[in-house]
């Protein structure tokens, strides 16, 4: 990969990956352990065999899926600098076009765990009053950090994000004293490093698998680890994991410690994170705890924002309006996002009231979305020529450990783990929707070929002054990729169903492309100073901005003389406002006398319900609603013939002789 998309490597680097890329994972012990001692079975709680293979399962999950599938494997399949599911299934779609779907299963499920992950982590935070307080009612707290939390969104982190990286490295350091304390009074958990105890574990104990669902909990934040690649970079990640995994794995081998010595305080509600703190500290650890949760939602919540506009750019989302609170590169905020998640949050958070109860709902979702990385891993590897004697056996590994914990946080689908699925579910018939129906309605698309005859026609048109004037420069977004070809929607509309009259026509084509931050305009020239067509290029992470894009470039254009941008009217010549003006034209396409199979129509119908929700064609290319006009043209014009109008009246006819014929006297 080209270097210039690499964020370089330094100590301020590492600090940021440590606020920005590990807040998820960084809050797991909050609440793993405690979620393990919950699902072991009575009077064996603080069996030390049971919890030494548990911590055991947590350090081996962690070595293998988050160090190195994520750390060492994914990291590398980076697209100019980007990471993320759907970057990478942009490094591949050219090859393997059906990977869309794995694509958008994967980032479903991923903003499933944008509407867990907060109600979680905050919850299990403040849950740590109750060690203080028993039987406090925590959850009012947690609901009013986490309404908090959402409604400060538009704002964006602005000068606070960069407080998070120094306040992540005290709270990870924190956690690794708190634990080191622990494990100092019995050395000998370090044999939980030991395999066996993991294997030992996974084949002893009652009601294994189940358990295995709650250890999986230690590694749910490694894919959003991945999504972060463009934000950190590789190597601050690789540095920044070797100290927060250290400090990760002393405190659960400090609560595996804690947990052992102290058999007689366990019970199914024990958190042993906040019970291993000294007293006089427990305070400071929930504030720190809650600080943190905030942190990692925040992570979480802004990295969904960033799925959606990947999404968008791919043409997997209906657009929506995304805003920029900073000036800070990659941070926005998308309203309509924003919301949904703040509402199904807060669903999940009243409904299942306790993180002990979210903990069943939590894992799932994640699973899925790792496996659906792992297919398209394998399908870069087969891209990059990788030997397959190296790809199947590393794919294979990874997708039997993910599908082991898939069937284990199976067994909690009816105790709350459809809560996600549901979520994801819901998330992926929009973009289902929205794929099957775009390209239903680009196969019903029909050409019109540019050639010297059609520009001559626009051309008399401009110089028909019996025809109202529709602006001096008309601009026209077309889909067609051949410079020769125009949509005969397009042509309906400039000819057939009122022409257009104007000094300047455009015809604008804006391509996504695979590189994030790419930008590039071809111009054609169909009649100098007359007639244009501009191909523009713009990487996904750009995103669509029509108006400014043809702004800029129409202004260099008539800095080299090929167009004026000056006002037509003799009033507003060589004063202050001597500029023409613009007008886009949308043309839209509406369902009618069309033939098509019920699924297509229910899907097409799905299509206009999610777009009329979620945004209109102004939207779409980021026109300024006062300059921009939508047109709307049938999806298919059936020409209507001679033969036609005889069988009508042919029917009409016969119907006519049948009802004059007598009836039959009723006897």
């Amino acid at each position: 990969m080209e270097n210039k998309y690499r964020v370089p490597f330094s100590a301020m680097g590492i600090v940021l990956a440590i606020g920005i890329v590990f807040g998820d994972i960084g809050t797991s012990p909050l609440y793993v352990m405690r979620a393990v001692i919950h699902t072991l079975p009575d009077g064996q709680l603080a069996r030390p065999e049971y919890i030494m293979g548990a911590v055991s399962c947590v350090i081996w999950t962690l070595t293998i899926l988050t160090t190195l599938k994520y750390v060492i494997f994914t990291l590398k399949a980076d697209n100019k600098g980007e990471g993320g599911i759907l970057s990478l299934y942009a490094l591949i779609r050219k090859k393997f076009k059906w990977a869309l779907f794995i694509a958008a299963i994967g980032a479903a499920m991923l903003l499933a765990d944008g509407v867990i992950t907060p109600a979680m982590t905050v919850t299990s935070a403040v849950e740590g009053l109750d060690v203080l307080v028993p039987n406090m009612q925590t959850l009012s707290i947690a609901l009013i950090i986490v309404i908090g939390i959402f409604l400060l969104q538009p704002y964006g982190t602005g000068s606070l994000g960069k407080y998070f990286g120094p306040f992540m490295c005290l709270w990870f350091i924190m956690m690794a004293v708190v634990g080191l304390l622990q494990l100092a009074q019995d050395w000998s958990v370090l044999l939980a490093f030991n395999p066996y105890y993991a294997i030992r574990f996974i084949i002893e104990v009652p009601d294994a698998l189940i358990i295995m669902g709650s250890i999986f909990l230690c590694t749910t934040g490694a894919e959003a680890l991945y999504s972060d690649l463009g934000h950190c970079g590789l190597k601050n990640i690789r540095a920044a994991w070797i100290f927060v995994k250290i400090a990760l794995i002393l405190n659960y081998l400090g609560q595996a410690a804690w947990i052992i010595n102290h058999p007689e305080k366990i019970t199914h509600g024990t958190n042993p994170f906040f019970m291993m703190m000294p007293q006089w500290f427990i305070i400071i650890g929930v504030l720190m705890a809650t600080s943190a949760a905030i942190i990692a939602s925040q992570a979480l919540i802004s990295g969904s924002y960033s799925v959606i506009s990947e999404a968008i750019s791919m043409n997997l989302w209906p657009p929506v309006k995304i805003e920029y609170p900073t000036t800070i590169k990659g941070q926005m905020y998308i309203p309509s996002v924003n919301y949904m998640l703040m509402m199904l949050c807060l669903m999940v958070m009243v409904v299942l009231g306790s993180s002990t109860k979210m903990e069943a709902a939590y894992g799932l979702a994640i699973t899925i979305s790792m496996m659906m990385t792992s297919i398209l891993l394998f399908l870069f590897f087969i891209k990059n020529n990788r030997p397959l004697w190296f790809s199947i056996p590393v794919t294979v590994f990874f997708i039997i450990f993910e599908f082991t914990f898939f069937i284990a946080n199976m067994q909690k689908f009816g105790h709350g783990g459809f809560v996600p699925v549901f979520i994801g579910g819901l998330v992926f018939i929009i973009m289902y929707s929205w794929i099957k129906g775009t390209w239903l309605k680009k196969k019903f698309t029909t050409y019109d070929v540019v050639n010297k005859s059609y520009i001559n026609q626009i051309d008399r048109i401009s110089k028909d002054e019996s025809i109202p004037k529709t602006a001096t420069h008309l601009v026209y977004i077309t889909n067609a990729k051949r410079k020769d070809n125009i949509e005969n929607k397009i042509s309906y509309s400039l000819f057939t169903k009122t022409p257009k009259r104007a000094d300047t026509y455009w015809f604008i084509n804006i391509r996504r492309t695979d590189e994030p931050y790419e930008f590039g305009y071809e111009t054609t020239v169909y009649v100098p100073c007359k007639i244009f067509r501009l191909d523009i290029r713009a990487g996904f992470k750009l995103g669509i901005h029509t108006d400014k894009y043809v702004n800029l470039i129409a202004n260099d254009m008539e800095r080299k003389g090929m167009v004026d941008l000056s006002s037509r009217y003799p009033s507003l010549q060589g004063g202050e406002y001597n500029h023409g003006e613009f007008k886009y034209m949308v043309v839209g396409r509406v369902i009618r006398n069309i033939n098509i199979k019920p699924i297509q129509q229910f899907t097409l119908f799905c299509y206009d319900i999610i777009k009329q929700i979620a945004t209109s064609d102004k939207q779409m290319y980021d026109l300024d609603p006062s300059v921009a006009v939508v047109e709307t043209v049938p999806l298919y014009r059936k020409e209507h013939t001679e033969e036609e109008l005889k069988n009508l009246l042919m029917q009409a006819d016969l119907k006519q002789q049948i009802h004059n014929e007598p009836q039959p006297e009723k006897l």
